[in-house]
């Protein structure tokens, strides 16, 4: 197996950031918009790329594509970093954070690949950088990594979409309660290294969400069901 010379470790674990990031940068929701509608999504609604404002600009079916979509790229790319992983120590089973106990540097290339993932979804440089908000990319990254907390992540969302019809007050709750989730099912002996860029994956979606969270405390912000023209 090659290794890498700088550190002696295997080069394949050198892939897994970057698979992370490519797979995590597929801009799903322009695409599907795209070939739809021959249109470009980012000059429509709010000119994000991501599942709500297909979902405002293009209907139902498109924006829940987008949203599976964007969620099923964040597991996949989750999943063949495990893959990966586990090649390159020799684990016969899936390198998971919440499966076989191995050397805690192993758990930074896990990491990465949590980090890499979202910001992949936020910054796609098939569209000069400029992505979406990395929330269902998020999701999908946090039921590969911890199914339960995701899932607790998930029915929050829901209670507070139905609650406000608000879908960024609802998104930032709930990816900002997954860390807390983490440390609740999980305690202090969970992966630190994952844990410190899953906490800076949701920082990175609060900070993307800065428009949002104006709109949200001026009282003017969009609710759910309301179509925008595109």
């Amino acid at each position: 197996m090659t290794a890498s010379p700088l550190t002696g470790l295997p080069m394949r674990l050198w892939l897994i950031p970057v698979e992370a990031f490519l797979l995590g940068s597929i801009p799903f929701g322009y695409l599907l918009f795209r070939a739809t509608t021959g249109g470009d999504i980012r000059r429509g609604g709010s000119g994000n790329i991501g599942a709500t404002n297909v979902l405002r600009t293009a209907g139902k079916k498109l924006g829940i594509a987008t949203l599976l979509l964007d969620a099923a790229k964040g597991y996949a790319a989750m999943a063949l970093a495990g893959a990966l992983a586990a090649t390159a120590i020799r684990q016969p089973e899936m390198f998971s954070a919440t499966g076989a106990a191995v050397p805690s540097l192993h758990y930074a290339w896990l990491a990465a690949a949590v980090l890499a993932a979202i910001c992949g979804h936020m910054f796609p440089p098939w569209l000069g950088w400029r992505g979406g908000k990395g929330v269902a990319t998020a999701l999908g990254v946090f039921l590969w990594l911890a199914p339960l907390p995701a899932l607790g992540a998930i029915a929050l969302f829901i209670v507070v979409l139905v609650l406000t019809r608000y879908v960024s007050a609802a998104s930032l709750l709930a990816c900002l309660s997954f860390p807390l989730l983490l440390l609740w099912r999980y305690g202090p002996g969970y992966p630190w290294p994952v844990y410190l860029t899953v906490t800076a994956g949701v920082i990175l979606i609060v900070i993307r969400h800065h428009a949002n969270i104006r709109r949200l405390l001026a009282g003017n912000e969009n609710r759910f069901g309301r179509r925008v023209a595109a």
